[in-house]
């Protein structure tokens, strides 16, 4: 390049792209609050909704009260799963080239939600297996939904929010949007599903959640302004991209955070059954199910408002590692305990561990590597994750119903321990590292 023709560097390569990220970070800045305040609502709204439907209470109990088996329950769990399983890598394939990826989170959310609305239609209006396939069916579809939105919603939200801000607006949304949930969950419990509101507690259960999540994407559908991208991949075939999941791996600190969310992934295996065990102990019915949803779901809640900050502050490894503990602290109260107490104080370190893992897990994704690897990034965890969730359930389910609830337990114990060590002696806080 002739330097006389172009004293300013206006033409290279390495000044575009450094003009085109200080656009992006004004017009982030310009528009922070407007955005901040739209994710903060439509997180309100929309975790409302989706913790109704999987916190691990009001399903499990559905699938056991439509069937009587626990392998039906483990079943549910893992068409879930693999629906999850199957669309993360697709939806990052069909983001990352993008320069605004809004309309395709709205139709994914749209979607999603859909099945929500399904599972509360078939409930209503058919009975015996064509309730089940139905359900089934929902769910399976759900999940594959799930999976894409993750990845989409993620990666908006990386644009939109400062890492620096990123803690507190998913600590404060989780706060408000578990504290709404828990208190509907409780009263889902004792009176939707106790009473059998609209003739079905449960599918009423699922119309709500319908109605709370779609209100949420209304508001970010309207109030949400996106930037365009500063950097992308260009487009290429998925099955290609695919051959380059190798050199997301050469950073070591992201493929040990791999294989610690492969592991802490086994307590959601154990989720579906932690319900149903306190019903063996304890009696399965409304009240019970609104009993342990409030505090699941309410410790998740206040839980939040100590993450967020936390993590902002001191990085998200740390809040990793203290909601592993907790889940293990969990995880062993249900071993030891056969009473309502323990029951109880169990699902509490359930929910704080369940609530400070997903935060963490999410938000480190986003700091590994480059800002154009990132929708690959979410897609390669939550494929993974997807994986094992999806097999796990299964098997549990037949180990539960050969063997008891006992030695699931423990091999959920077992993995949340070497996952904590794992965590702490193979991957470094990414929010430390130099930039290269």
């Amino acid at each position: 390049m002739d330097p006389l023709g172009d004293p300013d560097g206006l033409d290279d390569p390495a000044s575009a792209q450094r003009r085109a990220l200080a656009e992006h970070a004004r017009f982030v800045d310009d528009n922070l609050k407007r955005n901040y305040r739209a994710n903060f609502i439509h997180g309100v709204l929309g975790m409302t909704g989706f913790r109704l439907i999987y916190a691990p209470t009001i399903i499990p109990a559905y699938l056991l009260l439509l069937t009587g088996s626990t392998a039906a329950v483990g079943l549910g769990a893992a068409l879930l799963q693999m629906g999850a399983t199957i669309s993360p890598i697709a939806s990052g394939s069909r983001i990352e080239h993008r320069s605004h990826i809004l309309p395709y989170a709205i139709r994914v959310g749209s979607l999603m939600r859909l099945m929500i609305l399904g599972l509360a239609l078939t409930g209503y209006f058919l009975t015996g297996n064509a309730l089940l396939f139905a359900t089934f069916a929902c769910f399976l579809l759900l999940g594959f939904f799930t999976g894409a939105q993750r990845v989409a919603f993620q990666m908006l939200m990386s644009k939109l929010i400062p890492i620096r801000k990123r803690g507190r607006l998913q600590g404060y949304r989780n706060f408000a949007g578990g504290l709404i949930a828990a208190i509907l969950a409780w009263a889902a419990g004792n009176y939707l599903i106790a009473d059998e509101w609209l003739g079905n507690g449960y599918a009423t259960t699922f119309l709500f959640a319908f109605l709370l999540t779609s209100a949420g994407l209304v508001v970010l559908k309207t109030m949400i302004r996106e930037p365009a991208a500063p950097v992308s991949r260009p487009q290429m075939p998925m099955m290609q991209r695919i051959r380059q999941f190798p050199e997301l791996l050469s950073d070591r600190d992201f493929a040990w955070f791999s294989v610690v969310q492969c592991f802490s992934v086994m307590a959601r295996v154990g989720g579906p059954f932690w319900t149903v065990y306190a019903g063996t102990q304890l009696g399965l019915d409304g009240a019970l199910i609104g009993g342990l949803s409030f505090v699941f779901l309410g410790s998740d809640t206040v839980s939040n408002v100590l993450w967020g900050p936390l993590g902002d502050r001191w990085g998200f490894k740390l809040i990793y590692g203290l909601a592993l503990a907790s889940s293990i602290a969990g995880v062993a109260l249900l071993i030891v305990g056969s009473t309502a107490v323990p029951i109880y104080a169990a699902f509490v370190c359930l929910g704080v561990g369940g609530s400070g893992w997903m935060l963490a897990s999410t938000t480190m994704v986003l700091e590994f590597g480059q800002t154009e690897d990132i929708p690959m990034r979410l897609a390669f965890v939550t494929t993974l994750e997807g994986a094992i969730a999806a097999a796990g359930p299964i098997a549990a389910g037949l180990l539960v119903a050969a063997s008891g609830f006992m030695p699931l337990f423990a091999i959920v114990l077992a993995a949340l321990v070497t996952a904590l060590i794992m965590l702490v002696v193979k991957v470094g806080e990414p929010r430390n590292r130099v930039p290269v």
